[in-house]
């Protein structure tokens, strides 16, 4: 029981992903950017799955950056079909698994089909209660931050930084225990930029599309050896 409980202690609780790499995937095998966003989308579905499975409770998903919105318009369309099909083919297999669907990011942007679907897909998931799964669409830090500093100067007062992450898009989401990243690259491009203080990082070298159930298990490993001293030191 002892044992059991110490590897429940070391699971994250909550585990944010940059799924990046879907269009360098697709390039080496000399198919369209479209082909690797299709895969990232299956790959996405099952990782979501394993880790739910795993016992992490919050799964948060960069899924679209507002830079990505920059892109040429042809791809952005392909894009866009995708989050159709996914909340359409999706939304009622998260319900019958008590999983709760939550969408953050700037929803101005988006199409308004779209749109009514994040608002459907998370009416109809709101008593979940077994996880939850949060899909950053539109989303960037820095213009989050930058919405809740307005809002706190419209409300004319000054703010605590608990009272700031109320102002946020996670408010009521605990921030993230780990945040991996595929696709060779070290960086967490404007993503969860204040909930990722304390955040353990874990840098993958496969495409998103080739982060196999092998590979989270390794980055679930590699969290539980970590020391998290969140700048106390140990006594």
């Amino acid at each position: 029981m002892k044992e059991k409980k110490t590897e429940e202690a070391r699971l994250p609780r909550h585990v944010a992903v940059i799924m990046d790499g879907n269009g360098r995937w697709a390039k080496k095998r000399l198919l369209p950017r479209s082909a690797g966003h299709k895969a990232g989308v299956k790959r996405m579905l099952s990782l979501v799955d394993q880790m739910f499975r795993r016992g992490v409770k919050y799964v948060t998903l960069y899924a679209l950056s507002a830079e990505n919105l920059a892109r040429p318009q042809e791809e952005l369309n392909e894009l866009f079909s995708l989050l159709r099909a996914y909340f359409a083919e999706n939304v009622q297999k998260l319900k019958a698994q008590e999983i709760r669907l939550s969408v953050i990011g700037n929803r101005s942007l988006l199409p308004t089909d779209i749109v009514q679907a994040i608002e459907a897909g998370e009416r109809d998931t709101l008593n979940c209660g077994k996880g939850r799964l949060i899909l950053a669409i539109a989303y960037g830090g820095r213009q989050e931050i930058v919405r809740a500093v307005n809002a706190a100067v419209a409300a004319g007062k000054q703010v605590t930084a608990e009272a700031f992450s109320a102002l946020l898009n996670t408010a009521e989401i605990p921030d993230p225990d780990l945040m991996i990243r595929t696709g060779r690259e070290t960086r967490i491009s404007n993503f969860l930029l204040w909930q990722a203080a304390y955040t353990e990082l874990y840098f993958s070298e496969k495409m998103f599309p080739e982060f196999s159930e092998k590979d989270l298990d390794a980055a679930l490993r590699d969290y539980a050896s970590r020391e998290r001293r969140f700048g106390r030191v140990k006594e």
